[in-house]
């Protein structure tokens, strides 16, 4: 079998820069506005800061830049800013994809979104993709198909994994069977194996995102959480996701190695709703990885698992509580883009 034309890198391989989009959609954040601004300037200045990557930040007018200008001083000199509308701020599921070509060349990978399953669709989102890619300076490729950046998570060596609630759900792309969708993969992101799970955490507006559920931390090897929590509502599908993982083997035919950390237990939101808080929404950056913490009895544990699984780097915890009442935490707010060798 040949190989794809394209390959999404491992998102432990070197960075040009990091996408970031300012909060300041009060109408939609309302009084988490000011917390989740804290928490995301604390991510960017954890991203950038000791020699970190770029940050390539949209704003949506001039408050917010002053806004970004003076939350960002630290690292302000790393900090490149891009006036580009958005619905909101996560950059995962809007942007594009950055994939390399056999030769090394960078394009920014576009797909079509639909707000998630046509349930939050915010004006701008759907241009998003387009409008970063031409602010990348890259090639762009499109994808007629429904594809959010956080619904899928590969090793860089040609193994996707993802979930069958989100990817095969009617309300994304119900026209195209399970076959279809690989083949889509292997086209777009260079998807020699699929590794397909069941479901995501209770309430994950995203209709079970891989994101939160596990990720690579390198060739071979994958983490996921499990249920310390009596309370924990996911304590089932945590233990059912870690047994799959476990007998899975990826494109190069190497068995799983399957970490398990612990998960934030139970965190409700004003309602009283289970919220889908995870640890592994971890973003790896150039120099640091910094994880997503809840105020929770096991935030630190989680942390200094995380920390052993990336030796080469500096591991961080740092608050995403208001972040997670939008929905999601740091990496379903951020997009790298590879570096070019």
């Amino acid at each position: 079998m040949t190989r794809p034309p394209f390959h999404q890198p491992a998102e432990w391989d070197r960075h040009s820069a990091c996408w970031l989009a300012w909060p300041s959609h009060g109408h939609l954040w309302q009084e988490n506005l000011a917390p989740a601004q804290s928490e995301f300037a604390a991510l960017c200045v954890a991203i950038a800061e000791d020699g970190g990557e770029p940050l390539d930040l949209l704003v949506q007018d001039d408050a917010a830049e002053a806004e970004a200008l003076a939350a960002l001083a630290p690292v302000l000199a790393k900090v490149r800013f891009h006036r580009i509308p958005v619905g909101d701020i996560w950059l995962r599921d809007t942007a594009p994809i950055f994939v390399k070509e056999g030769t090394g060349a960078l394009f920014a990978a576009c797909f079509r979104f639909n707000g998630w399953g046509e349930k939050y669709v915010l004006p701008e989102d759907d241009r998003v993709a387009t409008r970063v890619g031409a602010a990348s300076g890259q090639s762009m490729t499109w994808h007629d198909f429904v594809l959010e950046g956080g619904s899928v998570e590969v090793d860089g060596e040609g193994t996707v994994l993802t979930t069958r609630q989100c990817l095969l759900n009617p309300n994304r792309n119900p026209g195209l069977s399970q076959t279809e969708i690989e083949a889509a993969l292997r086209t777009s992101l260079g998807a020699e194996k699929v590794l397909w799970l069941d479901e995501g955490l209770l309430n994950d507006h995203t209709d079970g995102h891989i994101d939160t559920l596990a990720r690579f931390t390198a060739p071979g090897v994958v983490v996921c959480m499990e249920a310390r929590d009596p309370a924990d509502p996911n304590a089932a599908i945590l233990d059912r996701l870690a047994a799959d993982l476990a007998v899975m083997t990826d494109a190069r035919g190497r068995r799983l190695q399957v970490v398990r950390i612990p998960s934030p237990g139970l965190l409700e939101n004003e309602d009283g709703e289970p919220m889908p808080a995870s640890f592994v929404n971890f973003y790896i950056g150039n120099e640091t990885v910094v994880v997503p913490t809840y105020g929770t009895a096991f935030d630190a544990e989680a942390v200094a698992a995380i920390a052993r699984l990336f030796p080469g780097r500096r591991t961080v915890g740092r608050s995403a509580r208001a972040i997670l009442s939008g929905g999601g935490a740091f990496h379903c707010i951020t997009q790298q883009q590879p570096e070019v060798l």
